[in-house]
């Protein structure tokens, strides 16, 4: 099993969806973590669940603010003594083209998705070099090698993580930092439970996700657990030589074309 103990992560967008299955499965392997969303309420809720007090902070802060991120950042190093691990979880989606998305919505989506892997990586690179190197994981999508239709803020988002990805990778190598993207599919969370419950029609919103599910040719969505399994890797000691990757974990769903060939008769 991949050993995380004694090493310090960030979260953000910890308390719920991926960013909780992370924060669980992070502190299973024993990291010492602290979980960063903007509803304190879900903060207190994600706590109270893991119950492991020696090994879980909480703070409250906003990506997309400068002076939320140094203080995430400050929090973790000033209570467990430094930073090794940093976790873009933080993400948001609204349906829309670039016609009836609004500049606001617009704005907002890259502000959370997008500044806010630049701002928390902004403040914490620095703390992981003084702890001689560290890793990044930025949590992407498959939305990043293509699109469905009414998504173009997040699409676009999600594309611009990757590109960033790939940047910080070279800009930091020499500092001892690694930095990857994880690109899930359809994940089983509060975010794609809520687009179920949207695009339900006349169904219900389990149908829908199974529906979504069958889709994938492993036939079901993920859980936020096979992501953390993979985040945790990525933290650890283990794959030294891994930077600027982007790894799909998709169910099979991006090898599969469109076209389907009809049945041998």
């Amino acid at each position: 099993m991949t050993d995380l103990s004694g090493k310090v992560a960030l979260v953000t967008g910890g308390s719920q969806g991926i960013g909780f299955g992370i924060v669980e499965y992070f502190v299973e392997l024993g990291a010492l973590v602290v979980a960063c969303a903007n509803d304190d309420a879900s903060l207190v809720a994600m706590h109270d669940a893991i119950n492991k007090p020696g090994q879980l902070a909480t703070i409250q802060g906003d990506v997309s603010l400068a002076g939320d991120m140094i203080a995430a950042v400050a929090f973790a190093v000033s209570t467990y003594g430094g930073l090794d691990i940093l976790v873009n979880s933080a993400g948001i989606q609204h349906y829309g083209t670039v016609l009836d998305t609004p500049e606001l919505v617009w704005d907002e989506v890259m502000d959370v998705n997008v500044k806010g892997v630049f701002l928390a990586s902004k403040y914490a690179v620095p703390e992981l070099v003084a702890r001689g190197g560290g890793s990044i994981i930025n949590i992407a999508s498959v939305q990043a090698y293509a699109s469905q239709a009414n998504v173009a803020a997040y699409t676009a988002s999600k594309g611009a993580i990757v590109a960033l990805t790939r940047a910080m990778s070279l800009d930091h190598a020499a500092q001892g930092i690694r930095v990857n993207a994880i690109c899930p599919a359809s994940i089983d969370t509060p975010m794609l439970r809520a687009s179920a419950e949207l695009w339900k029609g006349n169904g219900s919103a389990e149908q829908t996700l199974a529906d979504w599910g069958a889709s994938h040719p492993v036939g079901r969505i993920g859980t936020p657990r096979e992501i953390a399994a993979l985040a945790a890797l990525m933290a650890s000691d283990d794959c030294p030589f891994m930077t600027g990757s982007d790894v799909k974990v998709d169910g099979g769903v991006m090898s599969k074309i469109a076209v389907i060939l009809p049945e041998n008769q």
